[in-house]
């Protein structure tokens, strides 16, 4: 400590005053009326009262909670919602008020135990006592930086919504050709649309015809054990189309071409594909804690943490859902609370199933990627919502 600094207690700089006085009598509050009533929490003023009597102005003060430890500095006439806090003002003009305060907030008090903290505690806590020229010093440094970070805050949202506009830039140009125009330009064998979406085409052939083979086995299997339970439902074959639906062909380069999704989708499922809305009760149930599986929910992408409030499943459960099963690399799309809202599947060290607030397009013909990075461009945002939000 500084050799003219000195070391007393905060009840030497600070002497307390009881609210009783200047509590509100009413608490029908208007926006109309000119008085404010205070409390120290993070409210601090909840509302205004037109009362007239008993409004504290010996100013500038402290108000401090008794119960909660919380302060607010004030500079203006007010009233008080109740008695369980503490009016603090300065002892003498050699003591800077505001310096107080700010010490005060550096003060990390616990206040599990129901009492009233001022006397017993805070009063009693040792403060580091500068000259008064010094403490206004350090106030109004103190004040110019909380200005600067302030600031800082204000620029780097702004700096945050400059940001959205330049990723929507990048994405309308990455899907309009333009990243890879160069790289367009030095290559010689590249396939054309047409020739994709025909290979796409057969691939997709080949899958349904050995889903096809896979469900006539099991209901062979069903048959021979005398059709006990329900028959195993076909897999229905997903219609190709190549119908023009968005209007992008005027910013494609010549070897593009616009489709629906449902010309490059492998499958669309979700959980309600398991079965009924009873059976799904029946066999599935969730955990707080670690087992066979993860729920895969809207709520793990919004948090951005596939570590923390993770719901899980048990064997049996995820070998039920076998129609939901995530690998990673699936594109998610919400329909309940998130609807449109668009999400790529991680690739997990754990088995994976899909909870009942997202729709999973599995895409294995072409980078997911490249198909979860155009529904987060705007235009294809515009599209969703069109859907979600007709009109």
């Amino acid at each position: 400590m500084r050799k003219d600094w000195c070391e007393c207690k905060l009840e030497d700089l600070l002497d307390y005053i009881q609210p009783t006085k200047y509590i509100v009598d009413s608490t029908k509050y208007s926006d109309q009326y000119k008085t404010p009533v205070l409390t120290p929490g993070k409210s601090f003023i909840i509302g205004y009262t037109n009362e007239t009597d008993g409004i504290f102005s010996e100013l500038p003060v402290i108000i401090f909670d008794d119960f909660t430890t919380a302060t607010q500095f004030v500079n203006f006439k007010f009233k008080v919602k109740s008695s369980a806090m503490k009016i603090l003002q300065k002892t003498s003009d050699l003591v800077n008020i505001k310096y107080a305060y700010y010490f005060m907030q550096t003060i990390r008090q616990n206040t599990d135990t129901h009492k009233r903290y001022w006397i017993s505690i805070f009063s009693q806590l040792p403060i580091k006592l500068a000259p008064l020229p010094e403490q206004r010093a350090i106030v109004a440094k103190i004040e110019q930086l909380f200005s600067e970070l302030d600031n800082g805050i204000a620029n780097l949202k702004a700096v945050k919504e400059k940001l959205e506009i330049y990723r929507q830039a990048v994405l309308k140009k990455a899907f309009e050709g333009e990243l890879t125009k160069e790289w367009r330009e030095r290559q010689k064998d590249l396939p054309t649309a047409e020739e994709l979406l025909e290979q796409i085409k057969l691939e997709r052939e080949k899958f349904y015809q050995k889903q096809l083979d896979e469900w006539k086995e099991k209901v062979k299997e069903w048959e021979a054990t005398g059709k006990e339970g329900k028959k195993p439902s076909k897999k229905q074959k997903i219609d190709l189309t190549t119908t023009d639906i968005f209007n992008f062909n005027e910013y494609c380069p010549p070897n593009w071409r616009t489709c629906q999704i449902a010309d490059i989708l492998n499958d669309l499922t979700d959980y309600h594909a398991n079965g009924s809305y009873e059976k799904l009760k029946e066999n599935v149930k969730l955990y707080d804690e670690p087992d066979f599986a993860i729920m895969i929910r809207a709520t793990n992408f919004e948090k951005y943490d596939f570590k923390k409030d993770l719901k899980y499943i048990n064997k049996h459960a995820y070998n039920f859902l076998s129609k939901s099963k995530l690998f990673g690399g699936e594109i998610l799309i919400g329909k309940i609370g998130n609807a449109g809202h668009v999400y790529l599947m991680p690739i997990l060290n754990k088995k994976a199933s899909l909870a009942m607030n997202l729709f999973a397009l599995r895409i294995n013909y072409i980078n997911s990627k490249f198909i979860y990075y155009q529904l987060l461009s705007y235009s294809q945002k515009n599209e969703i919502k069109t859907y979600i939000c007709p009109g």
